[in-house]
C-alpha cells in the first residue's frame, strides 16, 4: 500500500471536497497481465462479477497468455471487497508472462479466435457486410457490458467490443455455475452485424446505459478529414480496409460515434448517436437522470463534451456543450493543478436531420481528391459557422472537435480516456462523484499555451469531478498521479509504486475506484484499487 502526502512530490493525491487543498488517499496493485498486455473491457454486475479483458498480448507469453482474452475473477464479490486489500506483486520471471490477481482467479471465458462452436469464424473475426467474408481477425477486445437475463445476475449476454479498423462488437450468452465458473451457453451468441449503420470504426472503451443498452465507442483517430480520400495519406490503408468491408469507399461522416446497441437481449439494433458528436470517443456515460452524458475525446488537442438528451432515456436528439476550463493559478504540477469548468452550448441536434448532412457525402473517392482542398467540410466552413454565417448545424456534428475549438472550448486535453461513474451511488447521493483518466500529461497540455499550461507528467493523471444535485459538474481535481518518469529505467520508466498510464476506470459502489493501465512504461500492466481518504 502506498500513501505519499500533499506537499512532498507527491505520487498519489485524493480529494474529498472539491474546495479543499487535496489530501493522500491510498491506491494498491491488485492484478497484472502478461507481457505486452493491456488491461480493457472493466465491468461488474450487480452481484459482484468483475469482467476484464487482456488485449494484445505478446505472442512470446505461454498459451494460453498469448492470446487475447475475455474473462473474468472468479471467486470474489467485488461489491463487497473488504477494507484491507492484500496487494498484488511485481511479477518476476514466469509470473510475467500470466494473469495474477490477490483477489482471486482469472477465467479465461474466451479467446481470440476461439469458441469455433459459437462463432463460426472464431471469436473477434470481424465479417464484411456480407456476413461471410473475414476482413479481420482480432486480437484487442476492449469494452464489457453484462446485460442480464435473470434476476440474479447469474445468466445473461456479454458484450465485447474488438477496437479494429473496422471495428466489431460480440455477444456471448454466457451463464454462472454453481462453483462460480462461467459457460458459455449454445444460443444467442453473435459477432453484432453492423451493415446497417455502414460498420463501425475502432470500437473503443463503453458504458451501459441507465436502461441497460451497450453504448460501444467509436474512437475516430483522424484528425483531419480532408485527408480521408487522400491516396497518399499515411494511414489511408484504413479506409481501404473499411472499403473491403464495405465493398464500397467509406464516407468519413459515417464513422467517430457513440453506438447504441438496441434490443440487446433479441436480435441487436445498432443506432449511431449523431447527436453526441462525431469525434474521437472513448466512452460516453449518462448521468441517473437519463438525459445528461459525459464525453471523453481520445488523442491530442482534444476536448471535454457533455450532451443533455431531450427525453429521458433517449439519446436521438439534445443539446451538445463543450468544456472550457480555467487552470488553478500558482502551480503547473499536474499532481496539484485542478481546473474549474465551464460549458459552451454548441447547438442541438437530431439523428435523423445529421444522417441526412452525412448522406449528401456519400460517393465521394480518392478520385475527387484535390490537393490544398477538401471534399468534405472545409475548415473555412467550420470558421463560418462560428461566426453564425453558415445555413445549419452541421458543423458542430459532424466536425465537432473542430467547431469546438472554433467557439472557444479547451481543445487541448491529452490522452482523455475513461470516463465513469458509480451509477446507484451517483442516483443517491453517497458517491456523488465522476471519474476521468488522462494517460499522459503532455504536447498540447504541457506547451505554455492556451487554457491548460501543466509540466509533463507521462505517467498519467487520474481526475475527480463533484456532480451537483443536477449532475452537473463545475470542477475536476488531481486525485492519482503518476511520477517519477525515467526512460533509462525501461522497461519499468514509471516506477511500480504507482499508476503508468491510467485507461478504464470503473467507480465501486463504495466509492473506491479501480484504475486499468494501457502503458509502454510498467512492463507488466497493473490493476490498481485507489480509496480516497475519509472527510
Amino acid at each position: 500500500m502506498n500513501r505519499i502526502a500533499l506537499g512532498l512530490g507527491a505520487a498519489l493525491l485524493a480529494t474529498t471536497a472539491l474546495t479543499a487543498a487535496a489530501q493522500a488517499g491510498d491506491i494498491v496493485r491488485v492484478a497484472t497481465v502478461p507481457l505486452e498486455a493491456e488491461i480493457t473491457g472493466m465491468y461488474i454486475t450487480e452481484a459482484g462479477d468483475f469482467f476484464f479483458n487482456v488485449q494484445h498480448p505478446g505472442d512470446g507469453n505461454p498459451a494460453p497468455y498469448n492470446m487475447a482474452a475475455v474473462g473474468a475473477i472468479t471467486g470474489t464479490d467485488f461489491n463487497a471487497l473488504p477494507k484491507m486489500i492484500k496487494e498484488h506483486g511485481v511479477p518476476s520471471g514466469d509470473a510475467k508472462g500470466k494473469i495474477l490477481s490477490s483477489l482471486g482467479s482469472y477465467q479465461i471465458i474466451g479467446s481470440e479466435g476461439g469458441l469455433r462452436e459459437h462463432f463460426p469464424a472464431g471469436l473477434g473475426a470481424i465479417l464484411a457486410v456480407d456476413g461471410k467474408t473475414v476482413v479481420k481477425e482480432s486480437n484487442d477486445p476492449d469494452f464489457n457490458a453484462f446485460v442480464p437475463t435473470t434476476a440474479d445476475s447469474s445468466e445473461g449476454y456479454l458484450f465485447t467490443n474488438w477496437e479494429d479498423r473496422p471495428g466489431g462488437t460480440s455477444r456471448m450468452h454466457i451463464a454462472k455455475g454453481a462453483d462460480g465458473k462461467w459457460m458459455v451457453k449454445k444460443d444467442g451468441n453473435m459477432m453484432v452485424d453492423f451493415s446497417s449503420v455502414n460498420g463501425t470504426w475502432v470500437n473503443c472503451f463503453g458504458s451501459l446505459s441507465p436502461w441497460g443498452t451497450p453504448l460501444t465507442s467509436e474512437e475516430l483517430y483522424f484528425d483531419n478529414t480532408a485527408d480521408w480520400n487522400n491516396p497518399g495519406y499515411k494511414r489511408h490503408k484504413d479506409q481501404l480496409k473499411l472499403a473491403d468491408y464495405l465493398g464500397h469507399f467509406p464516407n468519413p461522416y459515417d464513422y467517430g460515434y457513440i453506438v447504441e446497441l438496441k434490443d440487446p437481449k433479441g436480435e441487436v439494433v445498432p443506432q449511431k448517436r449523431f447527436a453526441m458528436g462525431r469525434y474521437s470517443h472513448e466512452n460516453a456515460v449518462v448521468m441517473p437522470d437519463r438525459k445528461t452524458a459525459y464525453l471523453s475525446d481520445d488523442g491530442t488537442g482534444v476536448v471535454f463534451f457533455k450532451f443533455v438528451a431531450d427525453q429521458a432515456g433517449d439519446l436521438s436528439s439534445g443539446t451538445l456543450y463543450a468544456a472550457k476550463v480555467t487552470q488553478d493559478a500558482g502551480t503547473k504540477d499536474p499532481a496539484k493543478a485542478g481546473f474549474d469548468i465551464s460549458w459552451i452550448e454548441l447547438g442541438h441536434g437530431d439523428d435523423a436531420t445529421i444522417e441526412s448532412w452525412v448522406r449528401q457525402y456519400d460517393g465521394i473517392t480518392p478520385i475527387h481528391y484535390k490537393q490544398g482542398s477538401s471534399s468534405y467540410l472545409s475548415d473555412a466552413e467550420i470558421n463560418a459557422w462560428a461566426m453564425g454565417k453558415a445555413d445549419d448545424n452541421r458543423a458542430v456534428f459532424l466536425e465537432t472537435r473542430k467547431a469546438a475549438a472554433a467557439k472557444g472550448a479547451t481543445a487541448e486535453f491529452r490522452k482523455m480516456e475513461g470516463v465513469m461513474i458509480n451509477q446507484a451511488g451517483a442516483a443517491n447521493g453517497t458517491v456523488p462523484y465522476m471519474y476521468m483518466a488522462m494517460s499522459a500529461i503532455g504536447k498540447t497540455m504541457s506547451d505554455d499555451k492556451g487554457d491548460v499550461q501543466l509540466n509533463a507528467n507521462k505517467c498519467g493523471v487520474v481526475y475527480q469531478m463533484n456532480l451537483d444535485k443536477g449532475f452537473n459538474v463545475h470542477r475536476m481535481v488531481p486525485v492519482v498521479a503518476g511520477h517519477g518518469y525515467n526512460k533509462a529505467n525501461k522497461p519499468n520508466a514509471c516506477p511500480t509504486d504507482s499508476i503508468s498510464n491510467p485507461d478504464n476506470l470503473l467507480v465501486l459502489n463504495d466509492g473506491r475506484v479501480l484504475i486499468g493501465e494501457d502503458t509502454g512504461s510498467h512492463e507488466n500492466n497493473m490493476l490498481w484499487i485507489y480509496t480516497p481518504k475519509s472527510p
